[in-house]
Order: C-alpha cells, then sequence, then structure tokens
C-alpha cells in the first residue's frame, strides 16, 4: 500500500525550543497531548471498527492521557517534552501512531551521561556489547546483565525504557532500545545511570560491579551503540558478489537513497542474480516509512523476477475501511492535489489518481448520510499467467528489527515467490491502521502521525512481524558483518 508522510522540519523550532521556560513546556506539553488525544479520537479508524486490533487503542485513548497529563509537572524542557508525547503514543501499541519533534532533537547515539559501557538484546537477555577503551572495573563484553539492587534487567527496562524509548512489547522494540538500559538520555520521567551496585553473570557466576557515570564522548557512544544494534552504514543500495554469488543490500527504502543508479546495477547483474548459485537480498535496517518505499521494495522484485511472474503472487489486498470524518477526506484531497501537480505522476500513475478521485467521492457520500464508516475494495487477485521462473537457485532474503513499514510490505511479496527463504532476526511489527496523517501539534514542537484507514482483511495479522523459521534464525552478534556473511554462506 502506498505509505504518505510529510517531512519533519523547522530548525528555527529547536533554537526556539532551547530559550523556552520550563513552565512553557509544562503549558505546551498539555496543550499538545489534549490536541493528539482530540485528533485521534475524532478520526482513528480504531475508535469506531469492531475487533481485536481496536482493543488496546480504545483502551489507552483515555486513561493514557490521565497518565500521561499526570506527568506534566516533570517536563522542564524540549527533550521531556518529547519524551511525554512519545510516551503517550507508544502507550497504543500501534506502531503507526507516533509523535515525533518537528526539530533536531535526541539522535540515537545521545546521552547526557553513561557507564562507559552498552548492553544489547540477543536471545532473549540483555548482555554488554561495548565497554569503552580504558575504562576500568567493567563487565566484560558479553556478560549478562542481571540487574541492579532489587530490580531485575527486565524490571529497569520496563520503567526506563518501555513507552519512553519504544515499545518493548516487540522483540524488534527491545533490540532498538537495548543500547540505552544504563544511559541517562535526559529523560527526567526515568532513571539516569545507576548509582548502586549493578548485577553482571558470566557463565556460572554472577558479580557486582559498580557503574560510575563516564565522560561523554560522542565518538564512542556512536561505537557502543553500533555495537549493539545494526546500522547501515552510507551506502544502503549496493550489489556486490559475496562468496560467488550476488549480494543486493537494500538498506534503506528511502525515496531519496539513488534508485535509479542501483536499480541499474541489479539489470546490469540480472545474469548472475538469476543463477543457480543463488543471491542473498539484505533488507537489514531497510526503514519503510519513505513515500514511495512499498514500490521501491516492488520494483526490485519486479526487475529480479520480472512482472509477468510477480503479479499473480502478489497478496490480495482484500478491502479497506476508511473513518468518514471532513480531516480524513482532506488527506486525500490534499494527496490528490500534489499527484495532479506532478508532471511525471500524472504521466506514469493516471490509475492512482483515478482511484484517489473515488475515494474523495466515497468520503462525500458517506459524510452526506452521516456515517462512521464506509468500506471500499481493493486490487483484485490475479490468476496465475503461466510465467516461467527466472530465478534459478535459492533466495536468502535477510532481515532484522530495522525492516519496517514498506519493507514488510515487500515481504509480503517476496515469501510467496519460490525457492525464497527468510533469515536473520525477527522484523518489526505494522499497524493494520495504515497510510498516515501527519498533523502538527498546537506547540509547533511535535507532529502526530496516525494511520487514518483500517486494512481490515490483510493476510498479514495487526502488528504481526516476520519471524524467521528455526535454522533460519540468526543467534550471533547482529553487529559482527564477517559472522554474519559466513553463516548467511552456510544456508546455501
Amino acid at each position: 500500500m502506498t505509505r504518505m508522510f510529510a517531512a519533519a522540519s523547522a530548525l528555527a523550532v529547536a533554537l526556539a525550543a532551547g530559550v523556552a521556560s520550563a513552565q512553557d513546556f509544562r503549558a505546551l506539553a498539555q496543550q499538545d497531548l489534549q490536541a493528539a488525544h482530540d485528533a485521534l479520537a475524532a478520526n482513528h479508524p480504531a475508535a469506531v471498527v469492531p475487533g481485536a486490533a481496536s482493543e488496546d487503542f480504545r483502551a489507552w485513548i483515555d486513561t493514557g492521557l490521565q497518565e500521561a497529563l499526570g506527568q506534566v509537572g516533570r517536563v522542564n524542557s524540549g527533550d521531556s517534552h518529547a519524551y511525554l508525547m512519545r510516551f503517550y503514543a507508544n502507550g497504543f501499541r500501534d506502531s503507526n501512531i507516533a509523535i515525533r519533534p518537528t526539530y533536531d532533537g535526541l539522535g540515537p547515539f545521545f546521552a547526557i551521561g553513561w557507564p562507559g559501557l552498552a548492553t544489547a538484546w540477543r536471545n532473549g537477555e540483555y548482555v554488554v556489547s561495548y565497554v569503552q577503551p580504558g575504562v576500568r572495573g567493567l563487565p566484560p563484553v558479553g556478560a549478562v546483565f542481571v540487574g541492579c539492587g532489587e530490580e531485575t534487567a527486565a524490571q529497569m527496562a520496563s520503567e526506563k525504557l518501555d513507552r519512553w524509548e519504544g515499545d518493548l512489547t516487540t522483540e524488534a522494540g527491545k533490540v532498538r532500545t537495548a543500547p540505552y538500559l544504563l544511559w541517562n538520555r535526559n529523560n527526567p520521567f526515568a532513571g539516569g545511570v545507576p548509582t548502586g551496585e549493578c548485577q553482571f553473570k558470566q557463565g556460572r557466576r554472577t558479580r557486582d560491579y559498580r557503574l560510575p557515570p563516564q565522560t561523554v564522548d560522542r565518538a564512542a557512544m556512536e561505537a557502543a551503540y553500533r555495537a549493539s544494534v545494526y546500522t547501515p552504514g552510507a551506502n544502503p543500495l549496493a550489489v556486490e558478489t559475496v562468496d560467488g554469488r550476488p549480494w543486493i543490500h537494500v538498506h534503506s527504502l528511502a525515496d531519496d537513497a539513488g534508485w535509479d543508479a542501483f536499480y541499474a546495477a541489479v539489470e546490469a547483474q540480472l545474469p548472475a542474480i538469476r543463477g543457480p548459485q543463488g543471491v542473498v537480498i539484505d533488507l537489514r535496517g531497510a526503514n519503510g516509512a519513505a513515500l514511495n518505499a512499498t514500490s521501491r521494495g516492488y520494483g526490485l522484485a519486479n526487475r529480479i523476477w520480472t512482472p509477468e511472474f510477480t503479479v499473480s503472487r502478489q497478496p490480495e489486498a482484500g478491502s479497506v475501511t476508511y473513518r468518514a470524518t471532513p480531516a480524513n477526506r482532506q488527506w486525500f484531497v490534499d494527496t490528490l492535489a500534489r499527484m495532479q501537480a506532478d508532471p511525471r505522476f500524472v504521466q506514469e500513475s493516471a490509475p492512482i489518481i483515478e482511484q484517489t478521485q473515488a475515494i474523495v467521492a466515497a468520503f462525500d457520500s458517506a459524510l452526506a448520510a452521516n456515517q462512521a464508516t464506509f468500506t471500499l475494495p481493493g486490487r483484485p487477485s490475479v490468476p496465475d499467467t503461466g510465467a516461467a521462473n527466472p530465478v534459478q537457485g535459492p533466495v536468502i532474503v535477510l532481515v532484522d528489527g530495522g525492516c519496517t513499514s514498506g519493507c514488510l510490505d515487500t515481504l509480503d511479496l517476496l515469501t510467496r515467490l519460490p525457492n525464497v527463504r527468510l533469515a536473520g532476526s525477527a522484523t518489526a511489527e505494522d499497524s493494520i491502521f495504515i497510510e498516515p496523517t501527519v498533523l502538527r501539534l498546537p506547540s509547533n514542537y511535535a507532529e502526530l502521525s496516525y494511520g487514518h484507514k483500517a486494512w481490515m482483511t490483510r493476510e498479514r495479522g495487526n502488528d504481526a512481524p516476520f519471524t524467521p523459521a528455526q535454522g533460519l534464525a540468526y543467534t550471533g552478534n547482529p553487529t559482527d558483518e564477517a559472522a554474519v556473511r559466513t553463516w548467511v554462506g552456510t544456508l546455501f
């Protein structure tokens, strides 16, 4: 499905945030929370669509608002404002509901204090993944973090990371947030670097360690993060040869990732990619939140297998339910205007424009009839064309928790193709409430994003990740590229 995202901007907002008073941020947080609540209550499909997928939304929208408002008094900065907004959004347990700063805020390597080490979530445990060189008295890499004092590692993660940094009800959420477990990320709602004794297990032995804060060093902290979570490099799209077979790197689905040159490279190497020796399609870290993420992934599949072969194997679209509100209608009106203003889009995508016009007309009819929702059929399934499979060898699709949104849509297709096996670790999850509206909140410091329609008939369940089957799950260090490549080679 097409995913429409508005770009976050406003560097000036970041400068303004630095001089705003603590009282300003408390008032702005209260205002933004209420505005986000009201927009979701008025427009999100889960408020009116029945079924299990709506239960978390309904349970949290009012309760979570009160819980967040009860903590507004501790908002004292732009960072804390952003954290409280994230806490409310993540509480819906919906991967397509988010509240993000409109300014350059916390980066993935940021902290105001840390103990000189990082942890990673691996095989169901928090393990030491990095120790700053020259710092003495720290547990070694590989030691399992047990807890601090009376609190277990799981309890600390729940209090310090869940909702504040991500969704710890998911495997991908645990992986992405793990480096921050012992860091101070300037979140006044959660603890900083532990001050007491903490326990780490090495083999059968558990030892106590004190973790005094170390001088913040961005280079060391970036190295620590990269040693904990697989992070794509500067060239996310490429084709190389590894152990005699093509390895296709797709570590981004961003619109500006350089697709023309990449597709040309793929087409130039099609004889090798389709050869009997097999091929790797590496989707680790492929964030799929961009405007055309799904079409980028499908574009790669169509070049490798041909559109004639993939068309009958695409997952059935089924029907989509829209919540009939003026705000949701306006999203499609604005989107249609952008489509029609782009000459290339008009030339290449006339059917999408016609479909969007039909959706606007359906909104008009539903609103005139005071309907809460309306449902439209999706693309019908296509019978098998009888086209031959041009790919002779096995295909390994490598994934991890960085594969999100449009990347999952791409997997919906790839995993239905012959001789394709999914390997690596669990992907992120994807709500059935899709195609986000992006709304600037009153403070101008944050934007609310939410899915405005419900793909009730999607074959993949609500917030269900892709998980490699037994024997195809990687249990080693995901940031050790040489080890990953050696392991992948054993799968052929």
